[in-house]
C-alpha cells in the first residue's frame, strides 16, 4: 500500500466517507446511496449521560458522551460551465455478455490478524500499523501519480453515473460537484460507491434502472482502477480486522476508565493563629505563640473513575482515590479552619471514595441517585459558581460553594433531580453520613444517625443568568458535629460543643453571565442551630451567616483557561443564646487564581488567598495561603 492512499485517507473526505460505505458488504443492501452529511454512530457500548446545564459547568468533568464519526463534504467550487460528456458509445450496441450481473473485482487480502506481532499490546501494533502506512511503495506506472483531471473520460464518465443513480449525495442540488482534478484513489472511492450502488440495484432486481451502457462504462472504469479499488479495500479490510481485535480485547463493553492526577506544592505565611473567641474571652491563648510554624510541601491526590452504562442512559460511578495533602488547619500549623484546601487529607492509600447509581426517569426529565458511598450534597444540588472545581477551579475550601447548604452529613441515600420545564429544575433528597448508615447500632444507621434533608430549587430567569434557592435540614450526632462543614471558625463549627444538633440551612446562589468572558455570581448562606442537651440545662441557639461573591473569566488569554477571584466572609457566629459567645469581628477571605490550560489533558494552577483577623479576632496576624496545582487528566 503506497503512501499516496493513505495521505488521500487522511487528508481526503470523499475517501473516508465511500471507504465507510465499503466496510461491509452487507450494508449495500440496506442503504440506497452514500450520504457524505451523515454520522455513524459507533458506540455501541459507550457512555451516555444527561449532564444538567446551568450555564456554568465545569470541563470535568464528567461528562459522558457517544463516540461518533461524523463525514465531511468535499469542498468544491461550483463550475457554471460544467462537461458533461454521454457514457462511450458500445459497438453494435451490446454491451458485453454478463451484463445480467455487476461482478465486482475480488481482492485477495491477507489476514491483517496473521501479520500482528508477537509480545507487543494493541496499541503498539495500532503504531506500527500506521507507520507501515509511510512507507512508499514501489511505482510500477506514471499513472499512479497522475490525477484524474475533469476532461478525462473517465471523470466525465463517473460524473455522470453519480448523477444518474445517486451514488453519492449529501449536496443541496445533488450534483458531484466535479470540477476539480482528483487523485486516482479519491477517485477509485467515488467509483466503489457507484459500484456498490448498481449491485443493489441488481440484487432488488429492478427492472430497466442500470442500463447496459452504465454497465459497460463501469465495466471499463473498473478494469482501468483495479489497482487503486484493491489497494481501497484492503485498507478498509484491515482496519476492520484491527478494530475487531482491539473491541475484543478492550477492558470492558460498559465501562469507561476515567483518570485525573494532582500534583499539591504550597505553604503559608503568617503567624499561626493564637486566639478564638473563648481563649480571647478568658484571655489566654490556646497554644504557644510561634511566628510561621508550616513549611512547604508537596502533597498529590489521584482518582480512577469507573463509569458504567448498563442501558446507555444510566451511569453507576465507581471511584478509587488516593491523597495525601495536609490539613492545614491542624494546631501546628494554621491552628483555624478558615486556612483549609478544596482537598486535604489522606495517607496514600486508595480507598473507595465513589460508589452510586443513577438512572433517568419520566422519559429523561428526571434522573433518580441511589448513594452507597459518597454520594454528595454537591452530586445532586447544583453550585453554581464556575469556579468550584476541586482540581482546577478555587483553592479553598470554602471557595467552592456555599458551605451553609453544600457541606454537611452526606454519603448514603436518595435522591432526585427533576427538570420541571425549560427554566426550572427541582432537586430534593435524603442523604445519611456514610459512617452511620452502614452501622445498624442504636443512635446509628440510616436515619437515627448524622443525616441531611434537602431542597433546591433552579431558576434561570435569562439565557444568562441563573438564581437557586437552597434549603436543607441537617442533624449531627453526639461527636460528629460540623455545622459548618470544615469552614469559616472553630466556634461556628461547633457552636454547642459536641452536643448532637439540628440546623436549619437557607441558601441564595446567583451567577451572570455578564459578557463572552467574565461572569458575576455569589453566595448568601445563613445556618439557625440548635442544641439537643443531654439532659441538662436549657436549650441553646444560634445564628451564623456567611457570604462571597465570585469573579470568573473564562478563557483567559487562552481557550480552555479560567482566571478566578472570590472576595467572601467565611461562617461566623452573629448570634448566640450566650452573647459572649458572638463573633464580634469579622476576618474576610480574598482569594485569587488562575488555570493555565497546556492541553486537553493538563493544567498549571497557580492560587493564593489571603485570610484577615484568623477566627474571626482581631489580635490574630494575617494568614496567606499559597499553592501551585499541576492538574492531569486522562
Amino acid at each position: 500500500m503506497n503512501k499516496i492512499l493513505w495521505n488521500t485517507l487522511k487528508q481526503s473526505p470523499g475517501i473516508v466517507g465511500a471507504a465507510l460505505v465499503l466496510t461491509n458488504a452487507a450494508l449495500a443492501t440496506e442503504t440506497s446511496s452514500v450520504r457524505l452529511d451523515s454520522s455513524l454512530n459507533l458506540g455501541t457500548g459507550a457512555i451516555h449521560s444527561v449532564e444538567w446545564q446551568t450555564g456554568n459547568s465545569e470541563l470535568l468533568a464528567q461528562g459522558n458522551s457517544d463516540s461518533d464519526v461524523q463525514s465531511v463534504e468535499y469542498h468544491g467550487s461550483e463550475s457554471e460551465n460544467q462537461v458533461v460528456t454521454e457514457a462511450p458509445v458500445i459497438e453494435n450496441g451490446e454491451a458485453p455478455a454478463q451484463t445480467t450481473e455487476l461482478e465486482l473485482a475480488q481482492v485477495e487480502t491477507a489476514d491483517p490478524a496473521d501479520s500482528s506481532e508477537v509480545g507487543i499490546t494493541d496499541l503498539e501494533q495500532m503504531e506500527l500499523y500506521t507507520q507501515e502506512t509511510d512507507v512508499m511503495d514501489q511505482v510500477t506506472s506514471v499513472s499512479q501519480l497522475s490525477d484524474v483531471q475533469p476532461t478525462d473520460w473517465a471523470f466525465q464518465a463517473l460524473q455522470s453515473l453519480v448523477e444518474r443513480y445517486g451514488c453519492i449525495a449529501g449536496y443541496p442540488d445533488g450534483t458531484y460537484k466535479g470540477n476539480r482534478a482528483m487523485t486516482r484513489y479519491e477517485f477509485a472511492a467515488g467509483l466503489n460507491a457507484c459500484l456498490e450502488r448498481v449491485n443493489e440495484l441488481i440484487a432488488a432486481s429492478t427492472a430497466n434502472l442500470v442500463s447496459r451502457e452504465d454497465l459497460a462504462v463501469l465495466q471499463r472504469l473498473q478494469e482501468e482502477f483495479a489497482a487503486e479499488l484493491a489497494a481501497l479495500r484492503g485498507r478498509v479490510l484491515a482496519l476492520e480486522a484491527r478494530t475487531a481485535e482491539l473491541e475484543a480485547n478492550q477492558f470492558s463493553t460498559t465501562t469507561k476508565l476515567r483518570g485525573e492526577v494532582i500534583f499539591f506544592i504550597g505553604d503559608t505565611f503568617g503567624d499561626r493563629t493564637e486566639l478564638t473567641r473563648a481563649s480571647e474571652l478568658s484571655g489566654e491563648s490556646d497554644i504557644d505563640e510561634s511566628d510561621d510554624p508550616t513549611q512547604s510541601y508537596f502533597g498529590y491526590r489521584a482518582r480512577l473513575n469507573f463509569d458504567t452504562s448498563f442501558t446507555g442512559e444510566d451511569l453507576l460511578r465507581t471511584r478509587l482515590e488516593a491523597k495525601d495533602v495536609p490539613n492545614l488547619s491542624r494546631e501546628n500549623l494554621t491552628n483555624t479552619l478558615m486556612s483549609r484546601l478544596g482537598t486535604d487529607g489522606g495517607e496514600g492509600d486508595f480507598i473507595l471514595d465513589d460508589l452510586y447509581y443513577r438512572f433517568p426517569v419520566f422519559n429523561g426529565r428526571g434522573q433518580v441517585f441511589f448513594g452507597a458511598k459518597s454520594l454528595d450534597l454537591d452530586d445532586v444540588q447544583d453550585p453554581l459558581n464556575p469556579l468550584q472545581s476541586t482540581g482546577a477551579g478555587a483553592a479553598s475550601r470554602f471557595g467552592r460553594y456555599n458551605p451553609t447548604t453544600f457541606r454537611g452529613p452526606e454519603g448514603t441515600g436518595l435522591a432526585l433531580k427533576y427538570q420541571l420545564n425549560d427554566r426550572i429544575r427541582l432537586n430534593f433528597g435524603y442523604l445519611a453520613s456514610q459512617d452511620d448508615a452502614p452501622d445498624a447500632s442504636e443512635g446509628r444507621g440510616l436515619f437515627d444517625g448524622s443525616h441531611s434533608a434537602f431542597f433546591q430549587v433552579v431558576y434561570e430567569p435569562l439565557d444568562n443568568l441563573v438564581i437557586a434557592l437552597d434549603y436543607n435540614r441537617r442533624y449531627f450526632r453526639e461527636d460528629d458535629v460540623s455545622v459548618t462543614g470544615g469552614t469559616g471558625s472553630f466556634l461556628a463549627n461547633r457552636p454547642f460543643g459536641d452536643n448532637p444538633t439540628t440546623t436549619d440551612n437557607l441558601g441564595f446562589q446567583a451567577n451572570w453571565r455578564i459578557a463572552e468572558r467574565f461572569e458575576l455570581g455569589g453566595w448568601l448562606g445563613v445556618t439557625w442551630a440548635d442544641d439537643k442537651p443531654t439532659g441538662e440545662g436549657d436549650d441553646l441557639d444560634a445564628t451564623l451567616l456567611n457570604f462571597a461573591v465570585t469573579l470568573a473569566f473564562p478563557d483567559l488569554f487562552r481557550e480552555g483557561s479560567l482566571g478566578g477571584i472570590i472576595v467572601g466572609m467565611q461562617p461566623k457566629v452573629v448570634y448566640h443564646t450566650l452573647e459572649t459567645l458572638e463573633e464580634e469581628r469579622t476576618g474576610i477571605h480574598i482569594e485569587a487564581f488562575y488555570r493555565y490550560q497546556i492541553n486537553d489533558y493538563i493544567a498549571l494552577v497557580p492560587g493564593v488567598y489571603v485570610l484577615t483577623d484568623p477566627e474571626h479576632v482581631e489580635d490574630n496576624d494575617t494568614i496567606v495561603v499559597t499553592t501551585f496545582r499541576t492538574q492531569f487528566r486522562f
